[in-house]
C-alpha cells in the first residue's frame, strides 16, 4: 500500500516548504530513538517522507504518481534500515534543517569531532527614514539593550590588572572531550569548556563587573550609515554588531529600512519623478517654472511651446544616486491648469482659435 507521506509529516498537501520543515523537526524530536517513548520505525517513517517532500522534484512525481522509486525505499548512500545520512556531511542537511538543532543532545553538537566557534545572537531591528535621507543618505544613532563585552574588563572576564592562567579543567585547550552513547554508538565530541567559556585561560581574579564571564548587558549606542539611494525593505547589516557571547565572537546587526512618502517626489528605480501643473498659455506658448530639489535648493525649468497634457520633461543627473558619479533623473510629469470662469474678452480669443482650427 503506498504510504501518504503528508499524513505521516501531519501536514495538508497545500503545505508549504517552512511547513513541511517545522512538522519534520517536531518528529524528528519526538519519535528519536533515544528519547523516552522514541520509535525507531517511526523516525525512519518520518525522514523517508520529509526526504521526498522537501525536493521540489521528488514532490512533484509523488504527487501525480504518488509514491515511486524517489519514494519506494532507500537509495543508495542510505543505511541503517533506509535512514537517509547523506545530510550528516554539513552543517545544514535535509534541506536547510540545523542537525545540530535536533540531535544536538546526542551528537554533542560536534559532528565527527569538529568544534564550533561560538557566535553571539544576531540582532534584528526596523529603522525609518524619510525620502530624502533614503535618497541622499544619513546617519542614525540606536540605542540598543543587548549582551555586549564587558566595559571593565573589555570581555577578558578578569579583573583589570589581574594576571591571567592557564585553564586546569581543559589544561589550557579551551576544549574538552565528551563521549555519548545513542543507538549509532558511541559518539566523542569536542565541546567548550565550562570553565574557562572556551579561552583556555582564566584570571587570577574575576572582573567584578561581569563576574568572570567577560559579558553584560547594557545599553550601547551605535551609529548606522544609511548609504544614499537605500530603497524600503532593503537590509544593513553590521558585522560583530549583535549580541556578544562569552568566549566567541558576536553576532551581527541587521536593520530593515522603512522609508516615509514624501509630498512631492516619489521613486521609480533611479529616477525620481514629481508632478507639475503649468498654465494653459505656458502649455502652448513656452515659460518657465522654478521647482525645489531634494537637496534644498532650486532649479529653473523651462518649459517648451506646445506641450501634451501628462508629458515628461527630464533633468539629467537629478535623480537617484547610483554610483559616486552617476545618478538616476528626475522626470517632471507636466499637469495642465484648465481655466475656470472665463471672461467676455478671453471667451472671444478662444473662439478665434477655434476658428483657426486650433
Amino acid at each position: 500500500m503506498a504510504k501518504d507521506y503528508y499524513q505521516i509529516l501531519g501536514i495538508p498537501k497545500s503545505a508549504s516548504k517552512e511547513e513541511i520543515k517545522k512538522a519534520f523537526r517536531k518528529l524528528a524530536h519526538k519519535f528519536h530513538p533515544d528519547k523516552g517513548g522514541g520509535d525507531e520505525s517511526k523516525f525512519k517513517e518520518v525522514n523517508e517522507a520529509y526526504q521526498i517532500l522537501s525536493d521540489d522534484r521528488k514532490r512533484a512525481e509523488y504527487d501525480s504518481y504518488g509514491e515511486t522509486f524517489a519514494g519506494g525505499g532507500p537509495q543508495g548512500g542510505q543505511g541503517f534500515g533506509g535512514f537517509d545520512f547523506s545530510g550528516f556531511g554539513g552543517q545544514q542537511g535535509f534541506e536547510g534543517v540545523d542537525l545540530d538543532e535536533i540531535f544536538g543532545d546526542f551528537f554533542g553538537g560536534a559532528k565527527g569531532g569538529r568544534s564550533k566557534v561560538k557566535r553571539g545572537r544576531d540582532i534584528s531591528i526596523d529603522l525609518q527614514i524619510s525620502f530624502t535621507e533614503s535618497i541622499l543618505g544619513t546617519e542614525r544613532s540606536v540605542l540598543l539593550n543587548k549582551v555586549s563585552a564587558c566595559q571593565t574588563c573589555n570581555g577578558s572576564g578578569g579583573k583589570p590588572g589581574s594576571s591571567m592562567k592557564k585553564c586546569s579543567a581543559c589544561n589550557g585547550q579551551g576544549k574538552v572531550h565528551e563521549t555519548r552513547k545513542s543507538f549509532f554508538g558511541v559518539f566523542t565530541s569536542v565541546v567548550d569548556c565550562s570553565a574557562c567559556h572556551g579561552r583556555g585561560q582564566i584570571p587570577e581574579e574575576k572582573c567584578p563587573t561581569c563576574k568572570g564571564v567577560g559579558v553584560e548587558k547594557r545599553e550601547e549606542s551605535i551609529t548606522i550609515k544609511i548609504p544614499a539611494g537605500i530603497s524600503a525593505g532593503e537590509m544593513i547589516r553590521l558585522s560583530g554588531m549583535g549580541e556578544a557571547v562569552s568566549g566567541g565572537v558576536a553576532g551581527d546587526l541587521y536593520v530593515k529600512i522603512h522609508v516615509t512618502s514624501h509630498p512631492v517626489f516619489k521613486r521609480e528605480g533611479n529616477n525620481i519623478v514629481m508632478d507639475l501643473s503649468i498654465k494653459l498659455s505656458d502649455a502652448l506658448l513656452g515659460g518657465e517654472y522654478t521647482i525645489n530639489t531634494l537637496e534644498g535648493s532650486t532649479l529653473s525649468l523651462k518649459i517648451p511651446p506646445g506641450v501634451s497634457f501628462g508629458e515628461i520633461l527630464r533633468v539629467r543627473e537629478r535623480g537617484v544616486p547610483i554610483d559616486h558619479k552617476r545618478r538616476g533623473d528626475l522626470l517632471v510629469k507636466l499637469n495642465i491648469k484648465m481655466p475656470g470662469k472665463l471672461s467676455k474678452r478671453v471667451e472671444g480669443i478662444i473662439e478665434n482659435l477655434k476658428k483657426e482650427g486650433i
